[in-house]
């Protein structure tokens, strides 16, 4: 009885602290294309409510990024020439999968384009039992995304979200990354068709939910391959109440399935914290992480304007997509300042 009622009272409290929208705003902030290319940018580059983005360049060319929910699309997209002047799209998920056709809860979508062929992994609310976690497919990075059928895992409350599909440069090997819910971040190993985990393969825990700032619980999985070291940037503790704690970290291991060390635990820092609020945002977190056509990393995510923390006509918070550039000292990641920029600022090279 203690266990369930534990269970109702945490998920009760995440249902209301951080459900990505009641009714949400329409991006009605987002500019068509500009004729002219600008060379910098101020943040927000996107001004509407467009949480946990996730950002690629495709074979045409062109910049998309995919964001979750809102009323009236199951999955947000944008796109662009310049990372900087996106134009809306339509919902690239129009069609709900059999599996979860009674949510409007479509949460942290992660894109990648394979032989011209585009896998969308993203999660989903079964009705009266939780997240899960599926993937879709489309012909182009605009849609439609057709679901596979089922989802790839699924359990009781939101465990199982923030899915993250990683091609190990080295080995070859497709992984997925994901979690959250109070439980580690894991790992599994994903089949040659990416639809599937890979047979005999079992998921393992690389990060676990710590003491440290910011770490009582951990989501929003990153991972990139630099300089033969794997960087799991990761996202906690509390992303969407009036007053959110929320900041991303970062580990590295020498195997994308771990071992990872914690930056505190290498350095003896206090935490392991790369990016936090500042007088002009909160809440800011749920990154992913580009590299320009110059080699200059850039770390995408979303944040709360402390001015403008509300989505319109509602209590819900309203979470812009900001970029900044990610830079490496002593082996680590860094952001100037630990915070989101506010000035004007070189934007990516195209």
């Amino acid at each position: 009885m203690i266990r369930n009622s534990l269970l109702f009272f945490v998920l009760l409290s995440i249902s209301s602290a951080c459900q990505p929208y009641n009714n949400q705003e329409i991006n009605n902030n987002i500019t068509a294309f500009s004729t002219e290319t600008k060379h910098t940018y101020k943040n927000p580059v996107v001004n509407s409510d467009f949480p946990d983005p996730v950002l690629f360049k495709a074979s045409n060319g062109l910049f998309y990024a995919y964001a979750t929910q809102t009323p009236n699309k199951n999955i947000q997209a944008v796109k662009s020439k310049d990372m900087i002047n996106w134009q809306t799209l339509d919902d690239v998920l129009p069609v709900k999968p059999k599996w979860a056709n009674n949510t409007q809860n479509f949460w942290a979508p992660h894109v990648l384009e394979d032989n011209n062929k585009f896998y969308m992994y993203f999660a989903a609310e079964i009705k009266d039992k939780g997240l899960a976690l599926g993937v879709a497919t489309s012909d182009s990075p605009e849609g439609p995304f057709t679901d596979s059928g089922q989802p790839l895992v699924s359990g009781e409350g939101f465990v199982n979200i923030d899915a993250m599909a990683f091609d190990d440069p080295v080995s070859k090997k497709k992984y997925m990354y994901w979690g959250s819910g109070f439980q580690p971040i894991k790992v599994q190993e994903l089949s040659a068709d990416r639809l599937h985990f890979a047979a005999n393969s079992k998921p393992q825990n690389i990060i676990n939910p710590s003491k440290f700032p910011y770490e009582n619980l951990v989501e929003g999985a990153w991972v990139t391959y630099k300089n033969g070291y794997y960087y799991m940037f990761y996202s906690g503790d509390n992303c969407c109440e009036n007053d959110p704690h929320y900041a991303v970290m970062v580990a590295r291991a020498k195997s994308p399935t771990g071992p990872f060390t914690k930056l505190a635990d290498a350095t003896g820092k206090a935490d392991s914290v790369i990016l936090e609020k500042n007088d002009k945002w909160t809440g800011v977190g749920h990154n992913a992480v580009f590299t320009d056509s110059k080699g200059q990393d850039w770390i995408i995510y979303h944040g709360i304007d402390r001015s403008n923390m509300y989505i319109t006509g509602t209590k819900s918070v309203r979470r812009p997509m900001l970029i900044d550039k990610l830079n490496y000292k002593n082996g680590w990641p860094y952001i100037k300042n630990n915070s989101p920029s506010s000035e004007e600022s070189e934007a990516p090279a195209l």
